[in-house]
C-alpha cells in the first residue's frame, strides 16, 4: 500500500492518493497531539490508484495531528497540520 498526501497542511478537508493492488476496506483515523481520535474514515477502495477526500474536518481545532491509514496489519503514520 502507498499513500500520497496532497498536502501537509489542511483546513476543512484532505484529499489523498491511495495505491493498493486489490479492493479492501481502508481505515483512516486524525489523532491530536495526545493520542485522541478526533476523526475517523472507512472507505471501500478499488484495486489500483484511487483519490480519497475526507470531507467535514472543520470541526477540528487549529493544531498539529497524526494522520494513520491501514488496511489489514499495513499501516501507515504521519504528521499534519490544521491551519486558518
Amino acid at each position: 500500500m502507498s499513500l500520497k498526501l496532497k498536502s501537509l497542511l489542511f483546513i476543512n478537508s484532505l484529499t489523498f492518493e491511495i495505491n493498493h493492488p486489490q479492493q479492501c476496506i481502508l481505515r483512516a483515523v486524525l489523532k491530536d497531539d495526545s493520542g485522541l481520535v478526533c476523526s475517523a474514515l472507512e472507505k471501500e477502495i478499488i484495486s489500483g490508484q484511487q483519490m480519497i477526500n475526507w470531507d467535514g474536518l472543520d470541526e477540528l481545532p487549529y493544531g498539529e495531528y497524526t494522520l494513520e491509514v491501514s488496511k489489514g496489519v499495513d499501516e501507515i503514520k504521519m504528521k499534519l497540520v490544521k491551519r486558518i
